[in-house]
């Protein structure tokens, strides 16, 4: 087996007094597409923050590649610059991501201040707005676009400078079903490919679409793993962890009894 991208150890992290993740470990592998399952509130957003090294652990520890993911790491400029080089994030809210003037201008941020020789700059943007299929945006203001638009241009800031691991938040959240379709068919398309995805979500619909493994998590805490089918078919877990409702129905009888059904919460 490869070694881990990230190895979490026994990770415990508070917001003031608020617990958001309690001793949680997980190993994800290079070329993986993993889920990171859970209900809203339940730390699997804090910890795709940790996995980019914006917020850092209270216990425990995070490696990346075998080296230690920690503040004090990210402080030396080769490993920090090596890192954002290799590690993308993308948030659930593009709004907080987005701020530059034009949709160009967004997507060319990062290889500019990585020093790419300018005509490498606008010939690479320009690529990627086309595989994007956001070029006739390209001088259009990203605080004025539709949602799925916004999402497309982060993520295109992003892909820009071909990162080996993409994390994802909420990939799908917020989306109308058309756009919502064509992030699936994206993330579809990164099957069998070198990165390492890593992607939040409450969605079952789309689990087996996106992933190859996931982790569910509950409370801060990890409560299962396994591929798709298998969490999928756990519904006393998907119940327990608040991912499918249980649904009650009035018998003829008069009797009232609850069925658990496979239907994915809508946020």
């Amino acid at each position: 087996m490869p070694d881990p991208v990230f190895e979490v150890r026994a990770v415990t992290f508070r917001y003031h007094q608020v617990t958001a993740l309690q001793d949680l470990s997980l190993a994800i592998a290079p070329g993986k597409r993993v889920a990171l399952l859970g209900a809203n509130g339940s730390g699997k957003s804090t910890l795709l923050r940790i996995l980019d090294g914006l917020i850092f652990p209270e216990t425990g520890s995070v490696q990346f590649c075998g080296e230690s993911l920690s503040e004090e790491h990210l402080q030396d400029a080769g490993f920090a610059r090596q890192f954002r080089r290799r590690v993308g994030l993308v948030f659930q809210n593009p709004d907080i991501q987005i701020f530059s003037p034009t949709v160009f201008d967004e997507v060319a941020f990062g290889p500019l201040q990585l020093q790419w020789p300018k005509e490498k700059v606008r010939t690479e943007v320009e690529q990627m707005l086309e595989a994007m299929k956001i070029a006739h945006l390209k001088d259009r203001s990203p605080h004025h676009l539709s949602t799925g638009e916004k999402k497309r241009v982060t993520l295109a800031s992003v892909l820009v400078l071909d990162p080996e691991v993409l994390l994802l938040d909420e990939p799908t959240a917020a989306l109308d079903p058309r756009s919502a379709s064509q992030m699936i068919d994206f993330l579809i398309s990164l099957r069998g490919g070198a990165k390492t995805v890593v992607a939040t979500t409450h969605d079952l619909d789309i689990l087996e679409d996106v992933a190859d493994y996931c982790f569910v998590i509950q409370a801060g805490r990890m409560v299962a793993q396994g591929v798709p089918a298998e969490v999928l078919r756990e519904t006393s877990l998907l119940e327990q962890t608040n991912l499918v409702h249980a649904h009650r129905h009035l018998h003829p009888s008069g009797e009232v009894h609850s069925h658990p059904h496979l239907h994915s919460h809508k946020h």
